[in-house]
């Protein structure tokens, strides 16, 4: 299967300070691939890049289209999203009103957007009960699964997330990542970053370990979440103590 996004020798500077060197990653439709990695390894840069968000170097192909020299909300009119690190809801807002938000860019109105509303309140039956409620009101669970639903309001081809179990209960983590993977069904592609190693391997097919800037490890998700090195270095004691060793189902 061709590519949907490939890119390609991607470097990211503030200054004289190089956060990513040299980094290539693709993704197939319908994929989950993740970038795991420490803090500070570069992972929200790249996301970063290939939002459009921060300048960078190296080639971005989005289905067969260099998107390289395009703003944001030209990469959004084209079919990508990004759930970032903060959420960034509006607090005083109510749950219904971020999602309608999400379908401003792709100028989504009239019976279109009530149907989409209606295909995300449905996926997440939670936050169709609370649609009346503010935002800043909600769990920290609520607010990320209306991050992802306002995101997909905007009906993406692929779907970055910026670590989306950051601050969550370890039942939550678990839920997330069960409706993560239940988007494989709608045909998205989906780039997750994350520091839950485990969850993020247990969940993607393919994975990148980004160490200081640059791809240490590539390979199919399964084979990374046994290899040694990995093992070693990003699942061992600390992801038992949260909880985060036992398989996500």
């Amino acid at each position: 299967m061709s590519a949907l996004l490939a890119a390609e020798a991607v470097s990211v500077s503030y200054g004289r300070v190089e956060a990513v060197r040299g980094v290539s990653v693709a993704l197939a439709p319908g994929q989950i691939a993740t970038v795991i990695g420490p803090n500070g390894a570069g992972k929200s840069s790249l996301l970063g890049a290939l939002m459009g968000l921060v300048p960078c170097r190296g080639r971005v192909v989005f289905a067969g289209e260099e998107i390289g020299r395009l703003g944001v909300e030209d990469r959004v009119g084209r079919g990508i999203a990004l759930v970032p690190e903060r959420r960034e809801l509006f607090a005083t807002m109510t749950v219904e009103e971020n999602l309608l938000l999400g379908a401003w860019a792709v100028r989504l109105g009239g019976r279109a957007l009530r149907l989409r509303r209606d295909e995300v309140f449905g996926r997440f039956p939670r936050l169709a009960e609370r649609r009346g409620q503010r935002a800043g009101t909600l769990s920290g669970g609520e607010r990320q699964m209306l991050a992802l639903g306002r995101a997909l309001m905007g009906r993406p081809r692929l779907l970055m997330l910026d670590e989306p179990s950051l601050g969550l209960a370890p039942l939550i983590v678990r839920e997330i990542f069960h409706m993560i993977r239940g988007l494989r069904e709608t045909g998205v592609a989906i780039l997750l970053v994350e520091q839950n190693a485990r969850a993020a391997l247990e969940s993607a097919e393919h994975a990148y370990v980004l160490e200081t800037g640059e791809v240490g490890f590539a390979g199919p998700a399964a084979a990374l979440l046994h290899d040694p090195r990995v093992v070693a270095t990003y699942l061992g004691g600390a992801e038992e103590q949260d909880g985060g060793t036992r398989p996500l189902r």
